[in-house]
């Protein structure tokens, strides 16, 4: 850690002077603090919209922005990769007029390499893949971020995290399934914690500038677990949909992982 003090404002001093002094005390703040812990982090609720009431998308995203949410994610289903099918890029393009927030467009699909600029034109601002059906993920990550996206790698419960230590310095990303993709309202697999914790730890001691998300069974009950063993972003389904106030739910949750 630096033993360089931190600039205070002269009362003499110009305007100007003042804020870039402030400027430079802010920056001086971030390196300490990632020069310590390797990262900084803003935990995040990310409500998925396949919970959601789709007779009533629109009012159904509005109102989880309106109640604290910080991302919205979107799942996408091929009916191949996941025996289900959900939503294209038409969705996702209605969804960006509705919401300021991020759109997460998790990508459960085959060859999503045909897909991916789709889907970042439409409006996703993170555009996720699975490990599983990518077999030249560097070249895919590289065209998600010429497309002004976020990059971000998908794993399922099965894989492991030795999948992702070709790509760790090239994502933003890392999303880790709590459950077998395909449906949601699914239980929370236990032993996704070990999983996110050793991922943690790999991530914090080289110093990866990434975040680890995870989705699957996530609800107030057990965020606080998830969140402790290192968890940066909460993707929540049923957790928040199928609740009566949207608002209050977001507030115990953020509450838990705020502990």
């Amino acid at each position: 850690m630096t033993d360089q003090p931190l600039q205070t404002a002269d009362k003499n001093e110009p305007p100007s002077a003042y804020f870039l002094n402030l400027a430079n005390s802010l920056s001086l703040l971030y390196h300490i603090f990632t020069s310590t812990t390797g990262r900084v982090s803003v935990k995040k609720i990310a409500p998925s919209i396949l919970s959601a009431d789709f007779s009533r998308l629109a009012d159904e995203v509005k109102e989880v922005e309106k109640a604290g949410a910080d991302v919205i994610h979107v799942d996408v289903m091929d009916g191949h990769f996941v025996p289900n099918i959900t939503i294209g890029p038409l969705v996702v393009q209605g969804l960006k007029k509705l919401t300021s927030l991020p759109l997460d467009v998790h990508l459960m699909i085959e060859n999503p390499e045909r897909y991916i600029e789709a889907f970042a034109r439409a409006g996703g601002d993170w555009i996720t893949i699975h490990a599983e059906v990518c077999s030249r993920l560097k070249g895919v990550i590289k065209k998600i971020r010429q497309l002004n996206a976020r990059p971000g790698i998908v794993l399922k419960p099965a894989t492991p995290l030795k999948t992702l230590y070709p790509i760790l310095e090239d994502i933003d990303l890392v999303l880790i399934m709590s459950v077998n993709p395909g449906f949601g309202g699914q239980s929370f697999i236990p032993s996704t914690l070990k999983k996110i914790e050793r991922f943690r730890k790999m991530v914090d001691q080289n110093g990866y500038p990434l975040e680890i998300e995870v989705d699957g069974g996530v609800k107030v009950e057990n965020i606080r677990e998830v969140s402790m063993a290192g968890a940066d972003i909460f993707v929540v389904g049923t957790g928040i949909f199928k609740t009566k106030d949207y608002e209050e739910t977001i507030r115990k949750l953020r509450q838990e992982i705020d502990v």
